[in-house]
């Protein structure tokens, strides 16, 4: 998808690739790994440097030319073995080994190393890195192979497959460069962060210090709030439906009309949309007008749904729903999910009530309780105590960002988290502050995973390549400084190209603020982070 950018000896000083391990060919296709029950090699191939790199599977795909050397190794991790069951892991070990490890999480219900991510961020920077299929083969939107009463494999990917890879993964870290991975890091975005939440929850010594970008926790809240936004948006024929012409043409320029310039500038980002009292009553439409230029009664509705939390009977909290500012990328998601197929569907059908004929149409509050009580594979990760990770002697970080224009998982669910553990953690602990372990960013104008009007490009997973790669400018290296530093990132920079698009050139860089601040605009260069601060 993205082409490798030459990494900058600044960042590679900071990962240590200088100072690194060496290995080799022909300990790469003779390795095997040793008292490793439940761990084996189904292959192993071995990449010089700048030759092909062609893999693909279900879920994601790399094709690049550019990579230093690396022994890929496939491994089959063994989950369950009273069951049979097991996982195809991917670990690859470069040749400049930095003395840590990185793993990769997925995304949706993906049955699939994320091979991309692995090629275009932990090998170049030095990583031996790993992704999972976490025990089954599947595409991100497909969730068939959870039943019906396929628990087991509910279990693997609810966590087991991820933890299990993490452990297998780590000692053959250790046999194949003769020494134990210094520390040991995660990426992820949308589901795959739930598996790093629900990991340190659970195995605090896994990981010292993660990435999660976006997670979908509850996974029970969000697919119900999926469910219930498909009845609340109606069909593309339905009276209540908001096509997405009107999302981009007619309700985007009224909410930059009302909201654009409350962080002192006008260029089509809110960087602080919770300070917008977005009154969409001004696009109805009046008797005879163009309905192409106008809201309906029944569309006006359906925008009050979107923008308000979804909450059940006892005002029992389901989801958080969208903010202002991303009306560009918000129409066209529901133009494209289908109601019959893929996502909330195969969750209920096959993983909730083992029920291959449940529609959307039959969605109701009861079902959220139910998820909740089966909360399948037990995904939920949304505990907010995190102390026993936080704490020594783990002493772990968590580094959370959040699009404020995502889509698919609107941001307002990652605040309510982060505050969670926030209140979690005054609460049980005399001497940790959250800021000791726990830093939060939102990224105004960023949809789901990149995308957006805003600067979405950070050194991220699934984003082009960042220009610069710093702790100031990557999250991995801002992980990577804190843990090992010391030194707590308290902003970021983040860029947005032309079209998004590295080729066209950088439009501009913003700041991205620790929450709860927000950017606004003091004056100078509008292109220039350096013309903004967090307020």
């Amino acid at each position: 998808m993205f082409s490798n950018a030459t990494f900058p000896s600044l960042l590679s000083g900071l990962l240590g690739i200088s100072g690194a391990t060496q290995a080799s060919h022909s300990s790469c296709i003779d390795f095997s790994p040793t008292s490793l029950p439940g761990v084996s090699v189904a292959a192993a191939t071995y990449y010089p440097a700048n030759t092909s790199v062609d893999i693909s599977n279900l879920y994601m795909s790399v094709n690049s030319s550019t990579l230093p050397a690396f022994c890929r190794l496939e491994l089959l991790v063994t989950t369950n073995e009273t069951a049979g069951s097991f996982a195809n892991t991917e670990l690859w070990l470069p040749d400049e080994w930095n003395g840590r490890m990185l793993t990769i999480g997925n995304g949706g219900f993906a049955g699939g190393a994320d091979v991309l991510t692995l090629g275009t961020i932990a090998v170049p920077q030095g990583f031996a890195g790993i992704s999972t299929n976490t025990g089954h083969n599947s595409s991100s939107g497909d969730a068939t192979w959870g039943g019906p009463h396929n628990d087991n494999a509910l279990v693997d990917f609810g966590w087991r497959a991820v933890h299990q890879s993490v452990i297998a993964g780590k000692e053959v870290v250790k046999q194949y460069y003769n020494q134990a991975a210094k520390r040991s890091y995660y990426l992820g975005c949308s589901n795959g962060t739930t598996a790093a939440l629900k990991e340190i929850q659970l195995f605090p010594d896994s990981f010292d210090g993660i990435v999660v970008g976006a997670p979908a926790t509850p996974v029970t809240g969000f697919i119900s709030w999926v469910s219930h936004t498909l009845q609340v948006t109606g069909t593309t024929t339905s009276p209540e439906f908001i096509p997405r012409a009107l999302w981009t043409d007619v309700v985007a320029p009224e909410v930059l009309r009302q909201c654009d310039g409350l962080d002192g500038l006008q260029d089509g980002v809110l960087s602080n949309p919770r300070a917008c009292n977005f009154r969409p009553e001004p696009l109805t439409c009046r008797p005879g007008q163009d309905p192409t230029t106008c809201l309906t009664i029944a569309q006006l509705g359906t925008l009050h749904h979107q923008y308000t939390d979804y909450f059940e009977a006892n005002q029992t909290f389901v989801f958080a729903g969208y903010l202002p500012g991303g009306e560009t990328v918000y129409g066209g998601l529901w133009d494209n999910v289908s109601r019959d197929q893929g996502g909330s569907i195969d969750y209920y059908r096959y993983m909730v009530l083992n029920d291959t004929t449940w529609v959307n149409a039959d969605y109701n509050s009861t079902l959220f309780k139910i998820s909740e009580e089966v909360n399948p594979g037990q995904a939920n990760a949304d505990d907010p105590d995190l102390l026993a990770f936080a704490a020594a002697p783990y002493n772990g970080k968590v580094l959370h960002y959040v699009g404020l224009a995502d889509p698919l998982i609107p941001s307002g669910n990652s605040e309510r988290y982060y505050g969670q553990v926030l209140a979690h953690t005054r609460a049980h602990s005399p001497d940790l502050d959250v800021n000791d372990f726990y830093r939060f960013f939102e990224v105004p104008g960023m949809a789901h995973w990149c995308g957006g009007p805003g600067a979405n490009v950070f050194g991220s997973l699934l984003q082009p390549p960042s220009p610069v790669l710093d702790a100031e400018h990557s999250v991995i290296g801002a992980i990577v400084r804190w843990v090992e530093e010391g030194v707590a990132p308290e902003t970021l920079v983040a860029t947005k190209y032309n079209d998004d698009n590295p080729a066209s050139g950088v439009a501009f860089t913003r700041p991205l603020c620790k929450y709860p601040l927000t950017v606004r605009y003091k004056g100078g260069n509008k292109t220039e982070a350096s013309s903004f601060e967090c307020v």
